[in-house]
């Protein structure tokens, strides 16, 4: 049994099916990240969860009690969005205390607890500034704020960093995990950055058409992916078909072989390995993206940027070396 179970959910807008048959379950302070391309259902499951917006069948239910037909305020449910949804005539004292208020919950009380949660986020030098006085991820902060201070059973984000700048992104991502931690907060988050997913999640339900295509850890949604719609989305997997398996390695499959970039060691001309021609790089901060013709296949290699005097012209002649052990034949 999972603290947080999701039975058979569906969701319809008229004929056009949003998901259908969603079902896993959380383990109390679980950290799950929904990841996908837009469109796949993952802010609308979300949603669901959230008590915004009905489903068509299924159950949500939370330690054991079916909440899918309570109101929002009822489930014990945080959520933070994308657009903060902020009130710019209050202070972020106010803003913060907006649900407790809501909740009838003493002004002596309120005090203390905004002031604690405040604390936490880091934004106790700033209780008596507007919205406006604000940088983007304070603005952020506050909206967090406001869904952990009402206590929440369950906090929902719904990708709420992708306005922001990368610095600003890669510190609230660390702060989100540590309060998660500290708190012990079941948390449910979407995103589309697969970068993102892997550095926050305990695990990743990786969601296509509607559907949950596949969930584990990062380790093994990214290293082993069970399909080529996994292995497309989860990074820049070289997918190679039947006639070019066999012509690469001699090998015979019935589906797809899958291969990492950084997977591929990039050795000398003339040393073991495949010949092959770099046809052009891409400089990607701390890692060359080479694109390469061995036996008439284009791969991806990936090699770490390690100095200036490393990087391989286009043009130049080289040898690959696989790992079979790190092919993943796919569907």
């Amino acid at each position: 049994m999972g603290y947080l179970e999701v039975s058979s959910l569906s969701k319809n807008y008229g004929p056009t099916p949003v998901f259908r048959d969603i079902n896993f379950q959380m383990q109390q302070g679980e950290f799950i990240t929904l990841l996908g391309p837009s469109g796949c259902g993952k802010s609308t499951l979300l949603r669901c969860i959230a008590g915004l917006t009905p489903f068509d069948s299924g159950r949500i239910a939370v330690g054991g009690e079916d909440i899918g037909h309570a109101p929002p305020q009822q489930r014990g449910i945080g959520m933070v969005f994308q657009s903060y949804a902020l009130f710019p005539n209050m202070t972020v004292f106010e803003n913060t205390a907006f649900g407790l208020k809501m909740q009838g919950v003493s002004a002596s009380e309120r005090s203390t607890r905004v002031s604690d949660i405040l604390k936490l986020v880091e934004l106790q030098a700033h209780t008596d500034k507007y919205v406006h006085q604000l940088s983007g991820g304070q603005r952020q902060r506050v909206a967090l704020a406001r869904a952990l201070v009402v206590r929440p059973r369950i906090l929902l984000l719904d990708e709420p960093f992708s306005a922001l700048d990368a610095r600003i992104r890669k510190s609230l991502q660390e702060e989100v995990r540590r309060i998660q931690l500290q708190l012990n907060l079941t948390t449910i988050f979407v995103t589309h950055d697969q970068e993102e997913a892997m550095i926050l999640s305990d695990r990743i339900f990786l969601m296509d058409g509607g559907k949950i295509v596949q969930d584990g850890s990062a380790e093994a949604v990214y290293t082993r992916p069970n399909s080529c719609v996994a292995a497309r989305f989860m990074g820049n997997y070289n997918l190679l078909d039947a006639a070019q398996a066999k012509t690469l390695f001699g090998m015979d499959i019935r589906r797809q072989l899958a291969i990492r970039p950084e997977s591929i060691d990039v050795r000398a001309a003339g040393s073991e390995g495949s010949p092959a021609r770099i046809v052009r790089h891409q400089l990607l901060g701390n890692v060359i993206r080479y694109q390469v013709e061995a036996a008439g296949v284009t791969l991806l290699v990936d090699v770490l940027n390690r100095s200036a005097a490393s990087l391989l012209p286009d043009g130049a002649s080289i040898a690959l070396q696989f790992s079979p052990e790190e092919f993943q034949e796919v569907a």
